[in-house]
């Protein structure tokens, strides 16, 4: 960031904004909401996947992927993913208690916080499914708190919840125009967890896939 001041900007946020780029941040360039899967190499990703039954669901819990992690100046990873997903963001601490919210899966626009959930996009249960249940807990712990990937989005309780377990080829989202990018996410996180997928699953991503542009 050049030094020269810019009248236009108040001193005290130019202050700011110059003491962000000094520790190697352009606050101008940070990405908004949840990480999004890169299109360019997808397909291929897509082959590369291992193709696998589903595993037993023998020792399935949800308290064996431990989840919220507490993270930042946020309480947890889900105040986290509300904070980072929504606009007029309102807190009470470190608690979100307000705010908007457009879920990308049915288009639905939100400002109570109690109809927002915070969406796995590849489920705990399919992960058990497709090869989490020889992971350990702390792994299974990563994997349930991955801010890194796209695997948690702020949506719509109701969306969330008709979701439920299911891959891509037993539920899409409502909204058809999100087709491409969810297939795109769902292929990103199953590579980089090494997750298996089952051949109707991957024919289904791959059909999902046809609707990039």
């Amino acid at each position: 960031m050049s030094g020269v001041l810019n009248p236009r900007i108040p001193a005290i946020v130019l202050a700011a904004l110059l003491l962000l780029s000094a520790c190697g941040e352009d606050p101008l360039s940070r990405p908004s909401g949840p990480p999004k899967a890169n299109a360019g190499n997808t397909r291929a990703t897509l082959e590369s996947l291992t193709i696998g039954e589903h595993h037993s669901m023998t020792g399935y819990s949800r308290d064996r992927f431990p989840h919220w992690r507490k993270a930042g100046s946020n309480c947890d990873v889900r105040d986290t993913v509300l904070a980072r997903d929504g606009k007029d963001i309102k807190k009470d601490g470190c608690n979100v208690t307000g705010g908007v919210w457009v879920s990308v899966y049915d288009s639905v626009t939100v400002t109570v916080t109690t109809e927002v959930d915070i969406d796995h996009m590849v489920p705990l249960a399919n992960a058990w499914r497709s090869g989490a249940d020889k992971w350990d807990d702390d792994k299974r712990g990563d994997f349930a708190n991955d801010l890194d990937r796209p695997q948690l989005r702020a949506v719509t309780a109701s969306s969330n919840r008709s979701k439920g377990d299911q891959d891509p080829s037993q539920w899409k989202p409502p909204s058809p125009t999100y087709w491409c990018q969810y297939a795109k996410d769902w292929i990103i996180v199953k590579s980089y967890w090494q997750l298996s997928v089952t051949k109707a699953e991957k024919s289904a991503l791959a059909e999902m896939l046809g609707t990039c542009v």
